[in-house]
């Protein structure tokens, strides 16, 4: 007779950057007999209609939920598309939390993100600022959709007992990124971008000064962070899965460690008439720290070069 596993996970948005990286985490680590897990993509729902979300929770039934669907994008995407990013997104949060709450979940993990902090603040942000101002005027719409979440969390947490909490990640980067260049975040259109630049033997052109300070996190570093939360952290209350400040780099040395890890030797141009967007939002790592003390994240360099080869590897199926 085949045991059932005790816990049924699944991972909106699982082919991802993030999800995949779970999944090969799981799958070479941190295996457990006691868990199924399930990493869903877009073609099992389209988590934008109620009718397929529920669905697809009453089809596998899960106990737990890391929810990291979402509409994302670089800078200059949500400069354009704000409205875009604030609907389907507190649609996609809402159908999902509604039918987590709905099929008796056990725990819900959403995935929040620094950016929707306040844009005047003091640094290093904490867990207890999220609300505390409106945030960079570049991205607002995408930053609503996502603090909702921590209200929700909290709503359905008071009302229905629930266990729903957030994570909020920093820069996220690794394999199975989105290298598209209109999309990207920094440092996968800066790997895509030299890549190119290579390519065509033409210079590699930085969009902004290089200046902004981020703090970046390996995405299996995060996935390993995702698998304690599911099976340890009993807050309601957020937490920030990063780096500590010391580690902030910026975006500069950033672009200096993809020239190098892709051995480069053209020419590097800053084009000083496109948008910084926001300069620092150094987070703390303070309360992850008092859980984890001893958590060893992956150097940059060593990520950065792993990330690099990735794509180098898989050029023809990364998503450009």
């Amino acid at each position: 007779m085949t045991e059932v596993a005790n816990k049924v996970i699944i991972v909106t948005g699982g082919t991802g950057l993030v999800g995949q990286a779970i999944k090969a985490v799981v799958d070479k680590e941190e295996k457990d007999p006691n868990e199924k897990w399930i990493f869903l993509s877009s073609k099992d729902a389209n988590l934008l209609e109620m009718e397929q979300t529920e669905a697809v929770f009453k089809k596998y039934q899960p106990t737990h939920v890391i929810h990291l669907a979402a509409m994302v994008g670089g800078l200059f995407r949500n400069l354009k598309y704000n409205l875009d990013f604030f609907r389907n997104n507190t649609l996609i949060n809402d159908n999902v939390l509604h039918s987590a709450y709905k099929f008796k979940v056990k725990k819900v993990i959403s995935c929040l993100s620094t950016c929707i902090f306040p844009d005047k603040t003091t640094y290093p942000i904490n867990e207890t600022m999220v609300h505390d101002g409106p945030p960079h005027e570049s991205n607002f719409g995408y930053a609503y959709a996502k603090r909702m979440i921590d209200v929700q969390n909290k709503a359905y947490h008071q009302q229905h007992g629930c266990h729903f909490t957030s994570v909020i990640p920093t820069n996220i980067y690794g394999p199975h990124d989105n290298f598209n260049l209109e999309d990207a975040h920094v440092l996968p259109g800066l790997i895509h971008k030299t890549y190119l630049a290579e390519k065509n033997n033409e210079p590699l052109v930085i969009w902004g000064t290089g200046a902004p300070l981020r703090q970046f996190i390996y995405s299996h570093d995060l996935a390993r962070l995702f698998i304690w939360v599911m099976r340890n952290y009993e807050e309601i209350d957020p937490i920030i899965l990063s780096v500590g400040e010391e580690d902030e780099v910026s975006i500069k040395d950033v672009a200096e460690l993809v020239v190098k890890s892709m051995d480069f030797k053209g020419k590097v141009i800053y084009d000083t008439s496109k948008s910084d967007g926001q300069f620092k939002k150094t987070a703390s790592n303070a309360k992850l720290r008092k859980y984890l003390p001893d958590f060893k994240f992956t150097p940059i360099e060593e990520g950065i070069k792993e990330s690099c080869d990735w794509f180098l590897k898989n050029y023809d199926i990364a998503r450009k």
